[in-house]
């Protein structure tokens, strides 16, 4: 028995599944849209390299894995205060 086989339904019998390859179905099946993979972000982000210094790396990665992702959030919250504090100072 293969993967595939393990993971099916017990109670299912391939010789009773409908042919999908007659009739309507090859219709349906040329207009359906192909999706692959994960649907385009509408703000992805780049790669880029930067150079922190050790105690910054140490202080996201003590947290555990994601701590790429918790300096963006950080940056972006300094971003979001200090476009506040200027907007405010401009009055």
């Amino acid at each position: 028995m293969n993967e595939k086989e393990d993971s099916m339904d017990p109670g299912f019998d391939p010789d009773t599944a409908p042919d999908l390859s007659r009739g309507v179905w090859p219709g349906k099946f040329a207009k359906s849209p192909v999706r692959r993979g994960r649907p385009p972000l509408e703000k992805p982000k780049k790669s880029t390299t930067i150079r922190l210094s050790q105690e910054v790396i140490d202080y996201f990665k003590a947290d555990g894995p994601g701590w790429q992702t918790r300096i963006d959030a950080a940056l972006l919250d300094w971003i979001r205060l200090n476009r506040l504090d200027a907007t405010a100072g401009s009055s």
